[in-house]
């Protein structure tokens, strides 16, 4: 119910700002334009369970996005080139960047055509473990396991608790205690825990990031295309504010490392794996400037100012969010103004 009440209130705000066109009353608020967020990019699923819907959009809503960039004035440029973009005193264009985290084989699959079909740059980051199948990607594995359990009995560390999964209310109210448990436990151990689960119905943690990540394989020849960028994502997704200085530092490293193993050049921009205020702080914001990273991108909203410059390894970016999938959303979005009433 509580989910259902934020999506409808921010559905009023998005429809109230697209209705009002209160972006061309407002256009300070859209600052120097927006970084995108995409994840999945792939056909509707038929599913009528999809907890993590708000993570995947259908190709035809990216290509509406894109125009719906354009036709607000926003020049599309890398991710990567941004900085010194910004850093131009002389240049007063506003720009939008496309950015997609994890490394999904529909990235390539349906993602890719759109952005050549519009000559648009987009930056993909990689998590190693995905590419390497050695970490598994909880969230999907949630999905699969609620999808075909009937009851699963959770350790929360302090005790054990029965979910029932008999009707969909009780299947996303388990999805959200899974991802309680992620949170309030070290995640090394619930990750395993809900792999355990899984294993036990069935179903093959790494199997499905095999399913889903692009290989390294796939990965090279992604690199071929011109327009195509890489990042790196951390080794193993995990919250960076949560671990210790010593794998903090191995996460950005290794990872930066690891695409360049990839795809065969060194990168410059990095995503913080779930990247809101609880996974992102100082420390992690430092640490990945000393990383060598020119720009770094969290998934806080907010547009593009001059001042990320004083951070540049900082940058707010905006959901592409599945569950808004309205080309006038879009328009909202790069207007600003849901960021400035926030």
């Amino acid at each position: 119910m509580k989910a259902a009440l934020k999506h409808a209130i921010i559905r009023t705000g998005l429809e109230a700002i697209a209705a009002s066109r209160a972006g061309s009353l407002w256009p300070q608020a859209g600052g120097r334009g927006v970084i995108f967020t995409l994840h999945h990019v792939r056909p509707e699923s038929a599913e009528s369970f999809v907890p993590n819907a708000l993570l995947s959009v259908t190709p035809e809503f990216l290509d509406q996005a894109i125009a719906a960039s354009k036709e607000s004035g926003l020049v599309p440029v890398a991710l990567e080139d941004l900085p010194h973009l910004l850093a131009d005193p002389d240049d007063k264009r506003r720009f939008v960047a496309f950015t997609l985290d994890d490394g999904y084989r529909n990235n390539a699959e349906f993602a890719a055509p759109v952005f050549r079909k519009h000559k648009v740059p987009y930056t993909i980051f990689i998590t190693e473990g995905f590419v390497e199948r050695t970490r598994s990607l909880w969230w999907e594995v949630a999905e699969a396991l609620l999808r075909r359990a009937s009851s699963i009995r959770l350790d929360t560390g302090t005790g054990s608790e029965e979910l029932p999964l008999a009707t969909p209310g009780q299947k996303n109210a388990a999805f959200e205690r899974l991802s309680r448990l992620i949170q309030s436990i070290e995640e090394d151990t619930a990750v395993a825990q809900i792999e355990r689960l899984a294993s036990a119905h069935g179903i093959d943690p790494l199997g499905v990031t095999d399913r889903l990540i692009m290989s390294n394989d796939e990965l090279r020849r992604l690199a071929a295309d011109p327009l195509a960028r890489f990042g790196a994502h951390t080794l193993t997704h995990v919250n960076l504010r949560r671990v210790d200085d010593a794998r903090l530092r191995s996460e950005l490293t290794g990872s930066i490392d690891a695409v360049e193993n990839n795809v065969g050049y060194r990168p410059n921009a990095f995503a913080y794996p779930y990247g809101y205020p609880s996974a992102v702080g100082d420390r992690e914001i430092k640490a990945a400037a000393e990383a060598g990273l020119s720009i770094a991108v969290t998934t806080q909203p907010g547009v593009l100012a001059p001042s990320n410059l004083d951070r540049p390894t900082a940058f707010h970016r905006v959901s592409l969010n599945g569950l808004f999938q309205k080309k006038r959303y879009v328009k909202a979005l790069i207007s600003g103004i849901p960021f400035r009433l926030m």
